[in-house]
C-alpha cells in the first residue's frame, strides 16, 4: 500500500521496515477506526460535536454550524492535503529541534541508542571522535547541522562548484584561510591531500575540506597562465563568517560590504547603517558593496532589500505553472536610510546578492556599477536516493521587480566599470583572467526569455579582486565620484 507520493519518503520507508524501525505510518495503520468518522462525517473543528453526518441519513444533513457534509469533507480533504505537503519538512525540523534539546540535557527521556551510527555521522562530517564522550559528540554533530546558516563552520573558507567536471573556485571567504593563502575566483583544485579530484561531487569535496580546527589539509590548484600545479597546505579554522563590514572612504559618504547572506546579515546591516550614519554626520550618500558575495540565504536578501525600500516587490518566483507566483513585497516600516545608494557587482556577485541588485535596481532605489553578475537564480530541490546519489530539481526560477529571470543572464549594471588592477599587483601576483557565471556550470538551466532579450555570449577577460584597498579600487572611486556628483546635482537644482 503506498502512503507518500515522495520518492525520497518512500525510500526511507523501505529502509525503516527493513531494519526493524516503526514509523508514523505504521502506527497509523494500526490504530482503530475512529467511532466518528467511521460511517460518518465530523470537521472537529468545533467543541460543539461530534456531528456525525451521513449522506444516507435524512436527519442529519447539516452539522451544529450548519455546514452541510460536502463543506465538512471539503474541510477535512482540505487539512489533509496542507498537512500532507508539510509534514516531512516539518517532521525533519521536530527532530532537529528534539536532538538539540536532548543533547543540550533539557529533555532526558531520550536516550542515544545507536552509538555506532552516531560515530560514522559524525566521523563523516569531520567530527573528532576517539577517547570522547557520546554526549560531547552528539553536541558536535548538532552544531554541525546548523553551521552553514549560522556562519560559522571548520573549513579553509572557499565557495566550490564543478565547471566541466573540475573542482574550481567560486570566491573565496574574507578573512579565512584559503582568502589569505591567496586562493582566488576561477582557481581549479585538482587534488584535496595528494588525491586527484577527478570524478568527485561537490558533496564529497565539501567533507574533505571540512574538518576539525587546527587540522591540516593540502589543495593542488592550477590557475590560468600558472606553468605548473601549485600546492598550498592550508589549516582549518572556525570560519566565522562577519558577513557586514564598513570603511571609511570619503568624507560623509558611507561604505558597506556584504560578505555574504547568512543568518544574522539584515541586523548586522542595520547596525553598520546606524553606526556608519552616527560617525558620518550626515550621510550624503552610501556605497553598498556585494562584489564577490556568492549569496546564501533568501529571507535575508529579502529582509536586507526591505530595509532600503518602502513599497513594492522585491522578488517573485515563478514555478513550471506560471500562473503559480509568489511575490515578496516591501514593507513602509523602515527608515534606516534615505540617501543616494550605488551598489558594486561583479561576476562574483551571485544568488541571493544577485536578488538584492535586482529589487534596488528595478525599484530604482540604487544606481548599479560594475560588470555583469554570475547569473544564479534558481529554486533547487535536492532528494537524496538510496544509493547514495541524489536527484537535483528546479523548481522555479527568481526575478527582479519588472519580471526579469536573473538565472545564466544575471543583473546588468547601469553603468559598466571593468575592474582595473594597480601596477604593482600586475607585476607580482597572478590573477585569474577568466571570467565564470552560471552559464559556463555544467548542467546551468538557460534563462528564460520573456522580455525577447539577447544573452550576451562574448567572453570579457576581466580582474576579480577582494576588496582591500579601497584607494587603489577604481570601481570603488567610480561609485565615490558618482554620489559626490549626486549630491552637487542635487543642490544646483534645489538653488
Amino acid at each position: 500500500r503506498s502512503v507518500t507520493i515522495c520518492e525520497a519518503t518512500r525510500q526511507m520507508l523501505e529502509k525503516a521496515q527493513r531494519d526493524g524501525v516503526e514509523t508514523a505510518f505504521d502506527r497509523a495503520a494500526a490504530m482503530k477506526p475512529c467511532p466518528i468518522g467511521a460511517d460518518s462525517a465530523c470537521c472537529k473543528h468545533c467543541a460543539m460535536g461530534p456531528c456525525r453526518l451521513n449522506s444516507k441519513d435524512p436527519y442529519g444533513k447539516v452539522g451544529v454550524c450548519g455546514a452541510d457534509i460536502d463543506t465538512i469533507m471539503s474541510r477535512n480533504f482540505g487539512r489533509m492535503v496542507a498537512t500532507g505537503t508539510a509534514s516531512h519538512t516539518d517532521h525533519g525540523m521536530a527532530m532537529l529541534s528534539l536532538f538539540r534539546e536532548v543533547v543540550t540535557g533539557h529533555i532526558t527521556d531520550y536516550a542515544i541508542k545507536d552509538v555506532k551510527k552516531l560515530m560514522e555521522v559524525a566521523q563523516s562530517v569531520g567530527i573528532e571522535t576517539a577517547g570522547r564522550e557520546v554526549a560531547d559528540i552528539a553536541m558536535d554533530l548538532y552544531k554541525e547541522l546548523e553551521v552553514e546558516t549560522q556562519g560559522h563552520f571548520g573549513g579553509i573558507g572557499i565557495e566550490i562548484t564543478l565547471i566541466k567536471d573540475i573542482l574550481t573556485v567560486v570566491s573565496p571567504i574574507e578573512d579565512t584561510p584559503a582568502f589569505v593563502a591567496g586562493i582566488k575566483t576561477g582557481d581549479q583544485i585538482i587534488r584535496i591531500d595528494g588525491k586527484s579530484t577527478k570524478d568527485i561531487t561537490i558533496m564529497e569535496a565539501v567533507k574533505k575540506l571540512r574538518g576539525s580546527k587546527d587540522t591540516k589539509v593540502t589543495i593542488t590548484i592550477m590557475r590560468e597562465n600558472m606553468p605548473k600545479p601549485k600546492d598550498i597546505t592550508l589549516t582549518r579554522a572556525i570560519i566565522q563568517v562577519k558577513s557586514v563590514k564598513t570603511k571609511k572612504i570619503e568624507d560623509h559618504i558611507g561604505y558597506i560590504r556584504i560578505v555574504s547572506f547568512q543568518e544574522k546579515t539584515a541586523d548586522d546591516l542595520r547596525k553598520a547603517i546606524k553606526e556608519v550614519s552616527e560617525k558620518l554626520k550626515p550621510m550624503n550618500g552610501l556605497v553598498l558593496d556585494l562584489r564577490n558575495d556568492p549569496g546564501g540565504l533568501l529571507t535575508q536578501a529579502i529582509e536586507v532589500s526591505d530595509i532600503f525600500l518602502k513599497s513594492g516587490i522585491i522578488v517573485s518566483t515563478r514555478g513550471r505553472v506560471k500562473s503559480v507566483e509568489t511575490k515578496a513585497m516591501a514593507k513602509d516600516d523602515n527608515n534606516e536610510i534615505s540617501c543616494p545608494i550605488v551598489v558594486l557587482v561583479n561576476e562574483g556577485t551571485a544568488s541571493a546578492a544577485e536578488i538584492v541588485a535586482g529589487a534596488l535596481q528595478d525599484n530604482g532605489r540604487a544606481l548599479i556599477v560594475g560588470t555583469q553578475t554570475f547569473g544564479k537564480a534558481s529554486v533547487q530541490t535536492v532528494i537524496p536516493l538510496e544509493d547514495g546519489s541524489a536527484l537535483k530539481l528546479t523548481t522555479a526560477r527568481y526575478y527582479t521587480p519588472k519580471g526579469r529571470s536573473i538565472q545564466a543572464e544575471g543583473i546588468k549594471p547601469d553603468i559598466v566599470v571593468k575592474y582595473i588592477k594597480p601596477a604593482d599587483e600586475a607585476e607580482n601576483i597572478d590573477w585569474w583572467e577568466g571570467r565564470i557565471r552560471e552559464k559556463d556550470l555544467q548542467g546551468h538551466i538557460k534563462p528564460a526569455k520573456e522580455d525577447g532579450t539577447k544573452i550576451d555570449e562574448s567572453k570579457h577577460k576581466e580582474d576579480l579582486k577582494d576588496t582591500h584597498d579601497l584607494s587603489n579600487d577604481n570601481q570603488l572611486k567610480t561609485a565615490v565620484d558618482i554620489l559626490k556628483s549626486w549630491g552637487i546635482m542635487g543642490k544646483t537644482l534645489n538653488n
